[in-house]
Parts: C-alpha cells; sequence; structure tokens
C-alpha cells in the first residue's frame, strides 16, 4: 500500500513524473486502458515517448468506428511499441445477440449495460488480472460523475490502485500538448465527436451540449457504461 506521503508526491508531480514515480513503485504491474481518446492519447505519447514501463492496451468491442481501427493502427507506428489489444468473449457475444438482437440496446438501458458488460467490462476484468495500479484518461470536465474522482484513488472492488493523471487537466490543457507533440489523434474529434465508443452508440455533439451527450443519446443515464464509478 502506499503512505500518505507517496500519494502527495505522486499528485503533486508532472504527468510523466507521476507516471514515472508510480512505475517505479510498483514494476511490472501497472498498466493503462486506452480508449484512443484524446486524453488517452496524450497518455500514451508520455509513455511512449519516455520508455516508461506500463502496459498499455484498449479494448476492441467488435462495434467501434473504422477510425478507431485506424487510430490504433498508426498509433503502433508512430510509437514502434505495442497496445495490447482485448475483445469479449465470442460466446458471450453471441448469446446476447441470439437472446436479444443485434442492436438491442437501444430498447432499454438494462439490455445497453448488459452489452457494455460484456463487450467491455469483463475484457477489461482479464486485461486488469494481477494489475496493482490501472491508470485512465479520465478528466473531471467530462462528466459529473467523474468530477468527485480523485488523482489516485483506491478500488476495493478490483483490489488495486486507479491513477487518474489528467483528472484535474482542462480540454485547453489537452489541446495543447496534443498539438506541442503532433499526438496522433481520431479525426472524428473534429467532427463535433467528443466522446467516442462504440459507432451504434456515439453520436456528435451540437454547440453547448454536455460532453456526454453524444454517448447513449437516447437514454437519461448517467452516461457511464460501468468501466468507471464513483466510489
Amino acid at each position: 500500500m502506499l503512505s500518505k506521503e507517496q500519494i502527495v508526491q505522486i499528485e503533486n508531480a508532472s504527468l510523466q513524473e507521476g507516471l514515472s514515480i508510480v512505475a517505479d513503485l510498483f514494476p511490472g504491474k501497472v498498466v493503462f486502458s486506452s480508449s484512443l481518446g484524446q486524453e488517452d492519447q496524450v497518455i500514451t505519447d508520455v509513455l511512449f515517448r519516455n520508455n516508461i514501463p506500463v502496459k498499455v492496451f484498449t479494448l476492441d468491442t467488435g462495434r467501434l468506428y473504422a477510425e478507431a481501427y485506424e487510430l490504433l493502427d498508426r498509433t503502433m507506428a508512430r510509437y514502434k511499441q505495442p497496445v495490447h489489444v482485448y475483445f469479449p468473449e465470442a460466446e458471450a457475444v453471441e448469446a446476447f445477440v441470439n437472446a436479444k438482437g443485434v442492436n438491442s440496446f437501444y430498447e432499454s438501458v438494462e439490455n445497453r449495460k448488459e452489452c457494455c458488460y460484456i463487450r467491455k467490462v469483463k475484457p477489461l476484468n482479464r486485461a486488469l488480472a494481477g494489475a496493482a495500479v490501472w491508470v485512465t484518461g479520465l478528466r473531471s470536465a467530462q462528466s459529473a460523475n467523474r468530477q468527485v474522482m480523485k488523482m489516485l484513488e483506491w478500488d476495493e472492488d478490483r483490489k488495486l490502485y486507479k491513477f487518474n493523471p489528467l483528472i484535474h487537466w482542462s480540454y485547453d490543457e489537452m489541446m495543447d500538448y496534443i498539438q506541442l507533440h503532433n499526438v496522433p489523434y481520431n479525426p472524428l474529434h473534429d467532427k463535433g465527436f467528443i466522446s467516442i465508443g462504440c459507432a451504434p452508440c456515439t453520436r456528435a455533439i451540437e454547440p453547448g451540449e454536455d460532453p456526454r451527450a453524444g454517448r447513449w443519446w437516447w437514454e437519461t443515464s448517467q452516461k457511464e457504461c460501468g468501466l468507471h464509478t464513483a466510489r
């Protein structure tokens, strides 16, 4: 377990320093989950450019935009380092689709959450197995749920630390970094897609809309898939 002094040191460090400290404290047990969003591309750039020993992985739900796959390919070509891909279990997807339909997530929140659980949460659990620290690209401005999240917190369910090094970053800070370092990102972001998930469940947003409005736009839920919950 981390001491209070170590937690303060990590939270007060720069992005690069914080990631390096965590990697040193938990060698071989720090993983970063990238959804290939702009925030995640910033962290990927820092990790790969500085050779920080953190495993980078992403979840391929099988329903992503073509632009996401192209970005994944460009990212690995740019940095010459692997982004590990985790897929959902074929049997679980087949059972869900055959029982409820290929687009049944439009019919109810329960169906949508079940689809997210099969395609995202279960693969994430496999990716996090054996990890001591889970690094994310969450920012507090992304949703009301994320405004209460801390930079470093203990995930009791998964028995690991969740490290959110960008939690206090603004959108402008993120974009400044991307432009300064010419970080590759999904071109859909330039077309009004702020948060990009599965293609059937993501749309562009209008000026003034909440950043999460484009996710599951037909729902009035908390706009979360189950990967990240406030504690």
